[in-house]
This record gives C-alpha cells, structure tokens and sequence, in this order.
C-alpha cells in the first residue's frame, strides 16, 4: 500500500495544528503519524490512513501543503531497530528527508508534546 506524507505549512501561533486536525476530523480522515516543525518552520507533518480524503480536507480548509512519498516500514519495538534500519540506508547512500514513528493500531495512542506554557497545559489537559 502506498501512503503520502502531507507538509501543511501554517503559522507560528496558537491554534494552527488545531486548524489542521480540525480539517481533517471533519473529513473522518485519521492520523497515523504527526509531528510538527517542516523544514525548519511551523508546520505539520502528516500521515493518514486515506490519502484523498486527507487531501480536499486540506484543500477545503485552504491550507497550503506538499505531499511526497513515504515508506511504512515494520519493525520489532525494542533498543537497536532503527539503528540497522538507518545503518542499511546511510551505507546504499541514500539520505532520510524525514522519519517519525506511526502510532500503533490500538484503541489508545500517546502523543508527546512540547509546549510553550507547560504548567498551563498540564492544567487544561487534566494532569494531576
């Protein structure tokens, strides 16, 4: 199965990664994998279980993006894979654009997030 990684391009500020998952949810399109920062600028990397649905919600919420590529690769979760991993590519020559962990198919996904305000965040997300 081929899957695309969308770069949406936003602002640096309060509520853009909201606008774009937003857009998605309103859609029924569900994120496998995200992380922020593109190229060095506010951003949202993206993979979705639905590459099509992923793209008009992004065009109808008029975000701009590019989508490339991507390579789902499976792999044991314990100390070590992705060093052979990377180490089997860096020797073929070939240089990672970018790499993130896909969330595990289970009812419940962690995400880990770093925040502007911390004590603020752990107060409006309920953390004791």
């Amino acid at each position: 199965m081929s899957y695309k990684q969308f770069d949406v391009y936003v602002q640096d500020r309060p509520g853009e990664v909201h606008r774009v998952a937003e857009a998605l949810a309103h859609h029924a399109v569900n994120i496998r994998g995200i992380a922020t920062g593109v190229g060095g600028k506010a951003g949202v990397r993206i993979i979705t279980d639905d590459d099509s649905s992923a793209r008009a919600a992004l065009n109808g919420a008029q975000l701009e993006f590019t989508e490339e590529d991507v390579l789902i690769v499976s792999m044991p979760d314990r100390p070590g894979e992705l060093a052979k991993l990377t180490k089997r590519l860096s020797r073929g020559g070939v240089n990672i654009n970018s790499l993130f962990m896909l969330g595990a198919r289970t009812q419940l996904e962690e995400v880990a997030i770093t925040v502007d305000c911390i004590e603020e965040a752990k107060k409006l997300l309920d953390f004791s």
